[in-house]
């Protein structure tokens, strides 16, 4: 069944061509779904491509899979591809063509832009600025990631500290994002996103110990415990990333420029939370209550943060957790 999905389906759509004899491409092609229902978007070739196999089709994984063979007389070189439906939704589609020869291409198509025109091979212009955005665009719609680095934000105290956990966690997820995509290293996507919900509700008590005035490892020292959850994060962008795919002949570029623009995003967050706090501590009422209370805002603010996150990242893991027993 096919249906347009609500507007917080953000998840990319992806087509992946693969030449398997000369002119002849297997096609994979990948929808955001919900249960039984996707979102109404097609693949549409220029004519002088013809379909070699009747589709395929299966819901696995948060997505509508269909794969079929199609050849084209130029192998798709200097042909068209649409994403047709892609200009009624908020999602993108990324598209990945492999030939024998060992050339590739990648595109990201957009709801302003569901056509591209098949070029030989990708540019290092091209696959920088495409890596980029998609590392922007994952961190901050991870809400998960954002919320553990909000944690960690009200968890530690002064710059210094901030400084050199962010640091750590930064660190770690580069790591492991790393020896993900070079194939060093593997594990399943569901233990490790319900074990990222558990780092989150796991800094939120810690959040609470520190207003109790306990002296725990992970307050002393924040950076360590940033550092061993940082490790698991990573393994949830390679996840992110593996779906995307990265083309063989650039997995360096991609795999860097993709850490950047994810380590940009966070930057971006951390900048502007920082700013908004810095924004409420210089109204007249929080500053009052400062002096009348002797307490800062940070510490006003970290209560119903630590419940907050902390009460999200439990359902999340609750959800996650059965996801894995069904």
């Amino acid at each position: 069944m096919s249906l347009s999905l609500h507007a917080h389906e953000l998840r990319p759509a992806a087509l992946a061509l693969q030449e398997v004899v000369p002119g002849e491409f297997n096609v994979t092609w990948r929808v955001p779904a919900q249960g039984d229902l996707r979102l109404s978007l097609d693949v549409v070739f220029d004519q002088q491509s013809q379909p070699r196999s009747l589709p395929t089709a299966l819901f696995a994984g948060g997505y509508y899979v269909e794969r079929w063979r199609a050849s084209h007389p130029n192998g798709f070189v200097d042909s068209t591809i649409t994403i047709d439906g892609l200009e009624n939704t908020l999602t993108d589609a990324l598209v990945r063509i492999q030939w024998l020869d060992g050339r590739e291409q990648v595109a990201r198509l957009l709801p302003d832009s569901p056509q591209m025109r098949v070029e030989n091979k990708a540019g290092k212009k091209e696959i920088a600025n495409m890596y980029f955005v998609l590392g922007v665009e994952h961190i901050l719609l991870g809400i998960d990631h954002l919320l553990f680095v909000l944690a960690l934000m009200v968890l530690v105290t002064g710059t210094k500290q901030l400084v050199t956990t962010i640091t750590a966690f930064t660190l770690a997820h580069s790591i492991t994002l790393a020896a993900s995509v070079l194939g060093l290293v593997s594990i399943p996507q569901g233990p490790v996103e319900a074990v990222i919900a558990l780092s989150i509700v796991f800094i939120a008590v810690e959040i609470l110990h520190k207003l109790e005035g306990r002296s725990t490892l992970a307050i002393r020292k924040p950076w360590l415990v940033a550092f061993a959850f940082g490790l698991l994060h990573g393994f949830g962008f390679a996840g992110a990333l593996s779906d995307i795919g990265v083309p063989a002949h650039e997995i360096p570029l991609s795999l860097a420029v993709f850490n950047l623009g994810v380590e940009a995003g966070q930057l971006a967050f951390i900048v502007a939370v920082s700013i908004l706090m810095l924004t409420l501590r210089k109204l007249p009422s929080v500053h009052q209550w400062e002096v009348r209370t002797g307490h800062s805002a940070s510490v006003a603010s970290a209560l119903p943060v630590a419940y907050l996150v902390g009460g999200v990242s439990a359902l999340w893991l609750v959800d996650r957790t059965i996801a894995l027993v069904i």
